[in-house]
């Protein structure tokens, strides 16, 4: 019983997390991209294993298109956003 309840309450943890995550990146992109970059550095240094250079590619930010770094992170102003373009 008391194993059961450990992993519910493992369960619960995970989720809250990503939850907060999700939260995260969507309402301050900027301090969240800056986090990323920090966590992902140490691990993409000269002499790391294989398996921490690809946790930091993982862990990395995509690449800011010029003239997108002013924008919030949504990426839904390119050319290809149907929600914007005038009739």
């Amino acid at each position: 019983m008391e194993a059961s309840l450990f992993a519910q309450y493992v369960a619960i943890a995970l989720a809250v997390l990503a939850s907060a995550i999700h939260v995260l990146n969507r309402q301050l992109p900027g301090p969240m991209r800056r986090l990323r970059v920090a966590c992902a550095v140490p691990l993409l240094r000269a002499g790391r294993p294989a398996w921490s250079v690809r946790l930091g590619r993982w862990i990395a930010p995509t690449r800011v298109a010029a003239g997108k770094a002013a924008c919030g992170g949504c990426d839904g102003c390119g050319p290809g956003d149907t929600a914007t373009r005038q009739p």
